[in-house]
């Protein structure tokens, strides 16, 4: 990458921080409302799990702390597009397609803010999952933050889509919100998916918060490392590419989007 693309991606990462610094509200209320969230359901899935798993010393955090992490980050995959939406609400977008910038200087200077705030969010939940409600990681901690990772890059990628093809603003806000709650009850985030109907649990696994809850189950009650990953990582990984893909043939920079505006 050329020095001058760099400092042009930097600029508008720095620009969209600085906005998210002024009003970070929406990311601390989705960082910290999961926590009551794991408190109010963790006795109930620690007494359904500790028949699943006998002996194991279950107390529920193994469901509720990732599981949490995995549905409530999918509340934030809207934000590389609400960026966007943002920009052609106060009209500034065409000047940013008239600068230097090059349109993939301008999606990946977008994504910065969104992959760090979710890189926020996800260790803020799971650290204080694990201190507040005792959970005990029998894996590699490396492998749980590998997963972890790459949740949040699926979730960009399954943004940038969304982005593409959603044209209005109301639009990308419903589809990031039925979508979080669908796909993380279907995956396993809110339920376990074995406590789920036949139906369900033979969709689950075409969806990627099942490969993300698979994931994190096989480290934190498995006791797994790198290797037990690999076939989540790269369920996750195939999502990513797949999202993006979609994402890279819908997206056009000339293409008008609806703003609350």
């Amino acid at each position: 990458m050329k020095g001058s693309s760099l400092r042009r991606i930097l600029a508008m990462a720095r620009h969209d921080l600085r906005i998210l610094r002024r009003d970070p509200v929406f990311l601390v209320i989705f960082t910290l409302m999961p926590l009551g969230f794991m408190a109010f359901t963790k006795g109930a899935f620690g007494a359904a799990m500790s028949v699943r798993y006998p002996g194991a010393g279950i107390n529920g955090a193994e469901q509720v702390v990732p599981g949490s992490a995995v549905l409530f980050s999918g509340f934030l995959v809207g934000n590389l597009g609400f960026a966007v939406f943002r920009e052609h609400g106060w009209g500034t977008w065409e000047r940013l397609r008239a600068s230097h910038l090059e349109t993939w200087e301008l999606m990946l200077g977008k994504s910065i803010a969104p992959i760090l705030s979710l890189a926020v969010q996800l260790v803020v939940m799971l650290g204080l999952g694990a201190v507040i409600f005792d959970l005990d990681v029998k894996g590699s901690i490396a492998a749980l933050i590998a997963v972890a990772a790459m949740l949040a890059m699926m979730e960009v990628a399954l943004g940038f889509m969304l982005l593409a093809i959603c044209r209005s603003i109301l639009q990308l806000n419903a589809a990031t919100n039925l979508g979080a709650m669908l796909l993380s009850g279907i995956g396993g985030a809110v339920t376990p998916v074995y406590l789920l109907p036949h139906w369900a649990q033979r969709v689950a696994p075409a969806t990627p918060t099942y490969w993300a809850m698979r994931g994190f189950r096989s480290v934190i009650i498995g006791g797994g490392g790198f290797g037990a990953e690999a076939l989540p990582i790269a369920a996750l990984g195939g999502f990513t590419v797949a999202f993006a893909v979609i994402a890279a043939l819908r997206f056009g920079v000339e293409k008008s989007k609806v703003s609350w505006a």
